[in-house]
């Protein structure tokens, strides 16, 4: 199998950002990418809750949406869409950190909401309040694909094993996890954590991340660390995109899933234990 990690500086712009998506998706599949994937928040990287309460659309007005899925269907080749940020019907008025697996008809094939919430203090001068602006999803999701079970995660999830746990031993090969990364955060932690779900589940993780400096017409632009990364099922790094914006290209073996978890089967080693 033959992915493209897509890797963007999305600004606050879905227009804009969908134009460039076309693109690199179009040059992509002149690679010969079978599956192509693309960042968290691909339409929209923004801090600003009046910004995106302009901007943004609900899933069936989303054009963003709407034209990556028929590009799909052009193309014939699956597309994860990393994720959308989407109005949605909540009386509260958040939205949704929504990622979307999209079939070679351009038919909506899974769908995801973004469980963990990137509430955190960074530094002081960096902090989120993700919930704030997004409600968290509540479910896990597997997808069928013709190289696996597919379990889609989104970004701040990787922190949470026990969702990998889950999806790998209900049949997940394939773990996705598109990010838009702190930069800060990501130095630290991006590759270790990724390398981490790849080895103790024995699943090949394919991550496609923002970056670099996201230019913004509100308030403050955000900074994102790049890196998209596939990590074979042994922890190795297949793939590393750098802090450039552009395609990273990577051939999976599906077979080595199956011989790594027979070199050390712990998915079937679980036990139930009392305490703490």
């Amino acid at each position: 199998m033959r992915a493209a990690l897509l890797q963007l500086s999305s600004s606050d712009d879905p227009a804009a950002n969908l134009a460039v998506t076309l693109d690199l998706m179009d040059r992509a599949v002149g690679q010969g990418a079978e599956f192509v994937l693309t960042p968290e928040v691909t339409n929209c990287v923004s801090g600003s809750r009046e910004h995106q309460r302009t901007v943004l659309k609900t899933q069936e007005n989303d054009p963003v949406l709407a034209q990556l899925a028929a590009r799909a269907a052009e193309s014939g080749v699956w597309l994860l869409i990393g994720s959308l940020a989407l109005k949605t019907d909540d009386p509260d008025g958040r939205f949704a950190n929504r990622s979307f697996l999209i079939g070679p008809d351009g038919a909506i094939r899974a769908q995801y909401d973004k469980i963990h919430m990137f509430d955190v203090d960074v530094t002081p001068e960096e902090t989120y309040r993700e919930s704030d602006g997004f409600r968290p999803g509540t479910r896990a999701v597997l997808a069928e694909t013709p190289w696996g079970r597919l379990g889609m995660t989104v970004c701040y999830d990787v922190r949470f094993p026990h969702l990998y746990r889950r999806l790998a031993q209900a049949g997940a090969t394939l773990l996705t996890v598109p990010a838009a990364f702190s930069h800060v955060t990501g130095a630290a932690h991006w590759e270790t954590l990724l390398r981490a779900r790849a080895i103790e589940n024995g699943c090949f993780v394919l991550a496609p991340a923002q970056t670099g400096t996201h230019a913004a017409s509100t308030g403050r632009s955000r900074k994102t660390h790049g890196h998209s990364m596939v990590i074979a099922p042994w922890g190795e790094i297949l793939a590393d995109g750098g802090t450039d914006h552009g395609i990273v290209m990577v051939d999976l073996d599906p077979s080595k899933v199956a011989q790594a978890r027979n070199r050390v089967p712990s998915l079937r080693h679980d036990r139930e234990f009392d305490g703490p």
